[in-house]
């Protein structure tokens, strides 16, 4: 594979095995390593890490190091580095389970952070020095031009600020993948930031490749390994029921003239239920469709086959293994329908107010008043982290939030009388769908959305004490702006962790 895929002879000097790039991380380091929601992240060095890791733990020498990531990657990574006690410190969102109980434990210090605002924050540099950045690419031309690989995420900003840079080139990832990437280097710091010119989901506005000083890179490592995603559930009832409202609110919005006749770019969150949505578009009336999002799923790539959706502009894939394979090994097919750019690009608050963005993402508890969790179960224990939600909740021109009415086999409500943990405010949530129904809370007042979200959207074991609540919150609530009973509705929670259930 050596020259296919790397060109540049003068850096060829630098292939090692991942064991030799492994050695020059040093203890106590702060790496920024490439990959999103399991796609383009480095899946050798970790292991090798990893290893050694484990070998000086062992030896009574703990090595651990600081961890920054465009988003979440895969077992590879986070899960060896996890396992292995190694991690002390990271950021900005994790799904791995080993690290989650870590972070949970208070083992392992997190930084749950907006996605777009990783970029900027790492330049601005209170985070501190970035020591290595671990990136995973697909080539290397003879310039010594980078090709990305399956995700960009924060790529351009660690291969800029570190001090050194290890390359995985992966030779599994499509060679076709070359010029499908967007890379805008037009970003700055306040006082001389300009405005980004993006006017349209499918403009490129930057390079194709990833610029890196070729001083700085101190090891190259060959793999061929696939990126690893989990797969995505068929639609249960539930799914195919939220889909089926959201799809009836879009045809109404644009009957009424607030949406276009093709909608606005679609940004969808990762999941079971936003495949579902995106694949209940495949029957509808909606056509020239685009999308403005942060990762292409596997319901996207159904549109795009069918004409459906023209454009995808996305940082990352986030596909199931079946997808992937068949995505990978049809790349030319899609190099001109997909584009993948910078987080702080794909998730920049201007460019998705600009674009009008209509927002679709999930949540683990909504309240009566529409303020929403995404993130904390039962307030105090991290699920995953916020993600780029924030980002496109607040500056989209339609904000909407999904999930079944119940979890846990319906022994918990997702409607609740107050959120355990708010990450999206009352004022960022514009709609609220389960399979119960559409709750449209544009415009209302507090109690005129609490009436609203109860009747639409609460399962009907849960309507009568939601109603009987909200009837003494009203009749003895400090205030009656929002009225709340702190103790009622604490004791929701508080009823789930004694006995496993709300209906107790």
């Amino acid at each position: 594979m050596t020259q296919d895929r790397i060109a540049c002879a003068a850096l060829r000097s630098r292939i090692m095995s991942a064991d030799e790039a492994a050695a020059l991380i040093k203890p106590g380091s702060t790496l920024g390593l490439s990959g999103f929601t399991g796609s383009g992240y480095p899946k050798a060095v970790p292991l090798a890490l990893a290893a050694r890791m484990e070998a000086q733990r062992a030896a009574g020498n703990p090595l651990r190091v600081r961890v920054w990531t465009g988003a979440s990657t895969g077992p590879e990574l986070d899960g060896a580095l996890a396992k292995a006690d190694g991690i002390e410190f990271r950021l900005p969102y994790n799904s791995d389970p080993i690290a989650r109980e870590k972070i949970n434990r208070g083992t392992m210090e997190y930084f749950d952070m907006h996605l777009s605002q990783v970029a900027p924050m790492a330049w601005q540099g209170f985070l501190g020095p970035l020591d290595t950045a671990v990136v995973e690419v697909s080539g290397i031309r003879e310039d010594g031009a980078l090709i990305p690989s399956s995700s960009v995420g924060n790529n351009k900003t660690w291969l800029d600020r570190a001090q050194h840079v290890i390359l995985e080139v992966n030779s599994w990832q499509n060679a076709a993948l070359e010029g499908m990437h967007d890379i805008y280097y037009g970003t700055a710091l306040p006082p001389n930031r300009v405005p980004i010119p993006l006017l349209r989901p499918d403009d490129r506005i930057g390079e194709a490749y990833l610029r890196c000083d070729p001083n700085k890179i101190v090891a190259i490592v060959e793999t061929h390994t696939p990126d690893r995603n989990l797969p995505f559930a068929k639609p249960d009832a539930a799914a195919a029921a939220i889909a089926g409202h959201l799809l009836e609110f879009l045809r109404h919005e644009v009957a009424r003239g607030r949406l276009p006749a093709n909608l606005l770019p679609l940004q969808s969150g990762v999941g079971n239920i936003a495949n579902a949505v995106l694949s209940g578009l495949l029957d509808s009336p909606f056509e020239d469709l685009t999308a403005y999002t942060e990762v292409i799923q596997d319901g996207m790539i159904d549109l795009l086959r069918t004409g459906k959706l023209r454009m995808a502009s996305a940082t990352a894939f986030s596909l199931s293994p079946d997808a992937a394979a068949a995505i990978n090994a049809d790349m030319a097919a899609f190099r001109d329908k997909m584009i993948l750019r910078p987080q702080e690009i794909s998730n920049h608050p201007e460019i998705i107010r600009r674009l009008g963005c209509i927002a679709m993402n999930g949540l683990i508890e909504a309240d009566i008043y529409g303020n929403v969790n995404s993130t904390h179960v039962m307030g105090s224990r991290i699920q995953n982290g916020i993600g780029g939600s924030g980002d496109f909740a607040r500056n989209a021109y339609v904000s909407i939030f999904m999930t079944p009415s119940t979890a846990k086999g319906g022994a918990i409500s997702a409607i609740v009388p107050q959120a355990s943990h708010v990450d999206h405010i009352t004022q960022d949530v514009q709609v609220i769908v389960t399979e119960q129904g559409l709750a449209d809370l544009r415009g209302l007042s507090p109690k005129q959305r609490a009436r609203v979200i109860i009747d639409n959207c609460s399962h009907p074991d849960y309507r009568d004490a939601l109603n009987d609540y909200y009837r003494r919150a009203l009749e003895h609530s400090y205030g009656l702006q929002s009225p709340s009973l702190l103790d009622e509705a604490l004791s929701w929670h508080q009823r789930y962790v004694r006995t496993g259930s709300m209906r107790a």
